[in-house]
């Protein structure tokens, strides 16, 4: 059985960016990522308002067709720019593709609270996924590439987190402007960092190289190659079976808090979620440390199990409510947040420069096509499998399947530097 092998480039094609350009770098993917996370939340929080503008008094049922509509055009835009600007980015180059992916959603942003009708808000939507899909693959692709091995975990599971953060900050914009045409202008801030992104972001040495090299093996640029097929399924499975189970338990963990009740439990349902987030951001946070400390495939490995173990104590062991359901939520949402950070790391570095970005997008993104569907699944489950807590554990299953697919390929793996060509060295 072939290897999966890591593709890590070399340190002097690193060192080339110095310690003050990497800062920089870092800040404006960062800042760009929570401005992404804040805009893929907005339409939700000003949603009511919207309706009332554009449609009038709608009753309760039809105000949430519209708005799983809006969320899935949104999803779908994010997917397919998640791809495409990843093969655009493999194409004219990191910088050029991260400035334009985020100019994308900024300026689509500000269409939407510009739009006199619902046609002009799905359109923008789209479009504003679109651009935040391509701005998440090419942050990671670029600081996969050109940040120092020794601290490049930690400072990918740092940006894992900065999505969320901006999902957390939308509620921020709402509470500041209760206008939601005024709360989209918030589009001139990912605008404005385009612009910064454009004048100080260098571009990654180890993609220029790619493109002057002349003697490229041109099969292994081509993304479901013999030589790039493996990795890519493997990196698909692992992002799809994590992101299905995480969505699966994000959407519906609210609505089986309650089913444990007689009575309504917004407190439980509030105090349960909040685990859920901050659980989540101080995992992806750490993530970084955990890859130091065991390893990528350790950590990926441990991030399944503990997910796999919690979802079968949360959800087949709680027949009523008690306390300890929060630290179990908390443990859960901790290794659901690693698992993005490690994933993170782990994803780009499977391929090479001439397809890296492209492929990441591919694995990052496939699994979202299916999670739409696969979370509102799960309602049509509930009367059959006899409640919520049996539904979600059915789909929590996935992460055994990931949990397998990283035993499978256990000892397998090797770790390669990549000369500054981003070809891999050693006669590989």
């Amino acid at each position: 059985m072939s290897s999966i092998t890591i593709q890590q480039p070399m340190e002097t094609s690193i060192s080339k960016t110095s310690t003050a350009d990497l800062a920089m770098l870092f800040i404006i993917c960062f800042i760009s990522s929570v401005l992404g996370g804040a805009v893929s939340t907005l339409m939700s929080v000003y949603l009511p308002v919207v309706i009332k503008e554009l449609q009038g008094e709608l009753p309760p049922e039809q105000v949430n067709a519209i708005s799983g509509y809006i969320n899935a055009i949104f999803i779908f835009g994010w997917a397919a720019g998640g791809f495409i600007w990843g093969v655009v980015s493999d194409k004219i180059g990191r910088k050029k593709a991260f400035v334009y992916a985020v100019a994308c959603y900024g300026v689509f942003t500000i269409l939407t609270g510009m739009m006199p009708q619902w046609t002009g808000v799905v359109l923008c939507r789209f479009m504003s996924g679109f651009g935040v899909g391509g701005e998440l693959v090419i942050s990671f692709t670029l600081i996969s590439e050109v940040w120092p091995n020794k601290s490049k975990a930690v400072f990918t599971g740092i940006l894992s987190i900065a999505f969320p953060v901006g999902i957390f900050s939308a509620g921020a914009i709402n509470y500041i402007m209760s206008s939601w045409r005024e709360g989209f202008l918030i589009g001139i801030i990912p605008i404005t960092f385009a612009i910064l992104g454009a004048i100080i972001i260098s571009e990654s040495e180890v993609w220029k190289n790619h493109k002057k090299q002349k003697s490229i093996d041109s099969s292994s640029n081509s993304l479901f190659s013999p030589a790039n097929r493996r990795e890519l399924i493997v990196g698909s499975i692992m992002f799809g079976t994590m992101l299905i189970g995480l969505w699966a338990i994000f959407s519906w963990l609210p609505t089986w808090i309650q089913s444990l009740f007689t009575v309504d439990a917004p407190k439980q349902r509030g105090l349960s979620m909040m685990f859920l987030g901050m659980g989540g951001l101080t995992g992806g946070f750490f993530s970084g440390w955990l890859v130091k400390l065991l390893g990528l495939r350790r950590s990926m490995l441990l991030c399944f199990a503990v997910c796999a173990g919690l979802s079968f104590i949360l959800f087949k062991t709680n027949s009523s409510f008690s306390p300890v359901i929060y630290v179990e939520i908390a443990i859960i949402a901790l290794f659901f947040g690693a698992s993005q950070g490690v994933l993170s790391a782990y994803i780009p570095q499977l391929f090479g420069t001439g397809i890296r970005a492209t492929a990441t997008g591919f694995c990052f993104n496939v699994g979202r096509l299916f999670t739409a569907s696969a979370v509102l699944f799960i309602g049509v489950l509930v009367t059959t499998l006899g409640g919520y807590g049996n539904a979600i554990f059915i789909f929590s299953l996935v992460f055994v399947i990931g949990f397998i697919v990283l035993l499978f390929i256990k000892d397998k793996t090797t770790i390669e530097p990549l000369n500054e060509a981003g070809i891999l060295s050693d006669n590989h």
